[in-house]
């Protein structure tokens, strides 16, 4: 991992969206997202797994200038876990995850709510997948809802530089337009998804000793069920420490 903060839950709030890139696999492209990023005043890249390593010659060159200042600050995390464990909301963009019950956003009302969150002190996320399969269900269910890019059915495919590039220009462009809405929690601090994560281990973990995920093949497809029903709740942080209390109670008392 490398240029993460040492604790990224105590990291000052960003005044923008994170731009999540996932297991990207040419540095050219990681080059033009932060371009595309620059060009709409986006500065927060972060990096899970990239294939060729990093730092990336081609990304640099492909960053070309200013833009480069992007890839400098760039974190690069070991899972897209690690990656959003400090923010409060996850956008994941795909076409995918259908199957998994989450709300669906275009760019434009995704970086709208985005917006809204920032302002209400929120960090928010934006996950790209893999130029070649995109994100995986297990990348999906850490996000908190989806963006769907409107796209002629018979050509669909976007490259990862050009979702990038559509989802930094309209959060710069209604940046300005969205009107601030209260957050409608009464004061109470949402869960980060490193929150909802460690929640997701705990239960996890007990429900496996107590031999709830069965039959075995269907255990990877009840455990994700799981995870996206967690971050589908979007709860507040006092909301997972009870529910964290009454899980350890309940084994209590069974002892």
């Amino acid at each position: 991992m490398i240029d993460q903060p040492a604790d990224p839950s105590n990291a000052p709030k960003s005044s923008q969206p994170h731009i999540v890139l996932v297991r990207p696999q040419m540095g050219e492209n990681i080059g033009a997202a932060a371009r595309a990023m620059l060009n709409f005043t986006l500065s927060k890249m972060r990096i899970v797994e990239p294939r060729d390593g990093w730092p990336n010659p081609k990304a640099v060159a492909m960053a070309s200038g200013a833009a480069g200042r992007v890839l400098d600050h760039a974190g690069v995390f070991d899972s897209v876990a690690e990656a959003v464990a400090d923010c409060d909301f996850v956008f994941a963009t795909t076409a995918r995850g259908r199957e998994l019950p989450k709300p669906i956003y275009t760019p434009e009302t995704a970086m709208i709510e985005a917006h809204r969150r920032i302002q209400a002190g929120q960090k928010v996320a934006v996950l790209f997948g893999p130029e070649r399969t995109g994100l995986e269900n297990d990348d999906i269910i850490r996000a908190n809802a989806i963006i769907t890019i409107p796209t002629n059915p018979e050509f669909f495919s976007l490259n990862l530089g050009q979702a990038v590039l559509l989802t930094s220009y309209e959060y710069s462009r209604h940046v300005l337009e969205a009107e601030d809405i209260a957050e409608g929690l009464a004061g109470h601090e949402p869960a980060s998804a490193g929150d909802v994560e460690a929640w997701g281990d705990h239960i996890e973990g007990r429900l496996e000793e107590a031999g709830f995920f069965y039959p075995p093949e269907k255990a990877p497809m009840m455990k994700r069920n799981m995870r996206n029903m967690w971050t589908r709740f979007a709860m507040t942080r006092s909301e997972v420490q009870t529910l964290h209390g009454a899980l350890r109670q309940l084994l209590r008392g069974k002892g």
